[in-house]
């Protein structure tokens, strides 16, 4: 220690002395060298010369402790936001991690697009309450980025920002009908019997007895499922009261799930396809002749890909009455249509409502992941009064300073770095599109996280302090936002569990965001 407490002496000018002895103790206070005039001058000279460096050493070690203790900013409360935030903490036990939220509450899709049957999918709930529960980590919601503050702004505050704010719009189909009432997409759907305050108001119309959904993936199969499930069951999930009220109400008997190329190219897994199959009081409705030649092609596909077939398969080719006494009976019916695609939706003859749908028959050219569904020129007419679309999410750009894909829908980037922008990462479906489960969100939210921490190492970060939330708070309050914290949402959540148990529910979601503020005392 003693040589570098030498080299910090030297460096602020001081002279090499020898310790004072007790002959000469007073020396250095009061001896005839210091009196002198020209001696006492140049000690001056040379204390506001150490002083000068003192200062610049203090900036220094400052800026040694800021990298230290880096603040970053996350922007979403979703999964890829606390996976990210969760892995930071972890790996760096000096970071501080702010979580932005649009929303009053947290966890994004977790709770706003897990269906309510799938109650054990939402217990990664758990695993982030205790991230937010860090006194490292805090969640800021009720902020919408890009509005209420510039990513700029955040960039000037933070040492880094991780976009990680999903994909919160829908692929339009484009084709004529598309605006017509009986038409919405599955997105909107899934919000609105989930309790996403901007869906609250959907009030879809379910007096038909037939819906057709577009697309052949895992939220179509949700969609199908909260459509024919019958209510009784519903009632013991977190769906909203609303939408079980207009459930309970529904009319529809039969519901179409239509794709663009065959069996071997669908999107839902196995475990949506049994529960499709076991939905009590539903039958399938599968046409033996779309899977021919299939037991053959499966062969050599993946194992999971393969038990999926070999599932579509028996269903499709048992025997009617072969299944369950509940299926027998069935009173509701769910099935596939492939080699189909969306060409028109047609309207009623007074031209107020959605009718039907004009579908063009399609054929497969390519092989393997090149496999592409092209028009024959045949088309077939599929009479119904509701029309979902679930043909695939995508994401917004968030502010005019972040580069963005609109082709592709997501911030261009390079293993989460956004490109061109040092400094900004983005993690989840914003950074590779909107694909896959919670846990490839997790594995890609904890790539980015790794990359961020390697460029902190590395000295690519800002150096010197962050004020982090402090400054934002500051601009939030000058323009009028009210901020919820994490406390705030345990207080709302209190709030549903109480609501939901006097009907035996797990919860009853709170929708209304001006309730929301009330009940905060805001």
């Amino acid at each position: 220690m003693a040589p570098r407490c030498w080299l910090w002496w030297h460096w602020l000018g001081w002279p090499r002395i020898r310790p004072p002895s007790a002959s000469n103790s007073t020396t250095f206070g009061g001896s005839d060298e210091v009196r002198n005039p020209i001696n006492a001058k140049a000690l001056r000279k040379m204390r506001r010369k150490v002083q000068g460096r003192v200062k610049l050493c203090k900036m220094h070690l400052l800026t040694d402790s800021s990298e230290k203790n880096p603040q970053i900013c996350v922007v979403g409360s979703g999964p890829a936001g606390f996976y990210t935030a969760q892995h930071l903490l972890k790996h760096h036990t000096q970071a501080h991690v702010d979580i932005y939220e649009k929303q009053l509450v947290p966890f994004g899709l977790v709770r706003f697009g897990v269906a309510p049957d799938h109650p054990e999918v939402k217990n990664v709930i758990n695993t982030f309450t205790q991230t937010a529960r860090s006194d490292r980590c805090a969640f800021r919601g009720n902020v919408v980025v890009g509005k209420d503050v510039t990513v700029p702004e955040l960039q000037g505050a933070y040492h880094a920002v991780v976009l990680s704010y999903g994909a919160e719009d829908h692929q339009s189909l484009e084709i004529p009908g598309e605006e017509l009432p009986g038409v919405c997409s599955a997105r909107a759907f899934v919000g609105w019997y989930n309790g996403l305050p901007e869906n609250r108001e959907l009030a879809p119309d379910l007096s038909c007895d037939t819906a057709v959904i577009l697309g052949q993936g895992n939220v179509a199969l949700d969609v199908a499922r909260i459509l024919l499930t019958p209510h009784e069951l519903l009632e013991k999930t977190d769906i909203t009261e609303a939408a079980l009220g207009v459930l309970r109400q529904s009319r529809v008997k039969t519901v179409w799930i239509v794709g663009r190329r065959g069996p071997l190219q669908v999107a839902f897994t196995i475990k949506e396809l049994r529960e499709m199959i076991h939905l009590p009081g539903t039958r399938s409705i599968l046409d033996p002749a779309d899977f021919l030649g299939l037991q053959d092609r499966i062969k050599e596909v993946p194992r999971p890909r393969k038990r999926l077939m070999e599932l579509l398969l028996q269903t499709a080719t048992e025997k009617p009455g072969a299944g369950t006494a509940g299926q027998a009976l069935a009173t509701r019916a769910w099935g596939l249509r492939f080699f189909r695609s969306p060409q028109q939706v047609l309207p009623s003859p007074d031209g107020r409502q959605a009718a039907g749908i004009r579908l063009a028959v399609t054929r497969l050219e390519g092989v393997g992941e090149a496999t592409q569904a092209v028009p024959t020129g045949d088309t077939e007419d599929l009479p119904c009064g509701l029309v979902l679309s679930s043909v695939g999410y995508k994401s917004r750009p968030i502010d005019p300073s972040v580069p963005f894909d609109s082709k592709l829908g997501i911030i261009p980037n390079v293993e989460g770095r956004v490109v061109g922008v040092p400094g900004l990462y983005c993690s989840g479906w914003v950074k590779r599109g909107p694909t896959g489960v919670i846990t490839t969100t997790m594995t890609d939210s904890f790539l980015t996280s790794q990359m961020l921490l390697q460029d902190l190492k590395a000295g690519l970060l800002p150096s010197g302090p962050r004020p982090g939330f402090a400054a934002i708070q500051a601009l939030l309050s000058s323009r009028g936002v009210r901020l919820v914290s994490f406390s705030d949402w345990e207080k709302l959540d209190a709030e549903e569990v109480s609501r939901g148990q006097g009907a035996g529910k797990p919860r009853e979601k709170l929708v209304d965001p001006h309730e929301m503020l009330r009940l905060l005392g805001h």
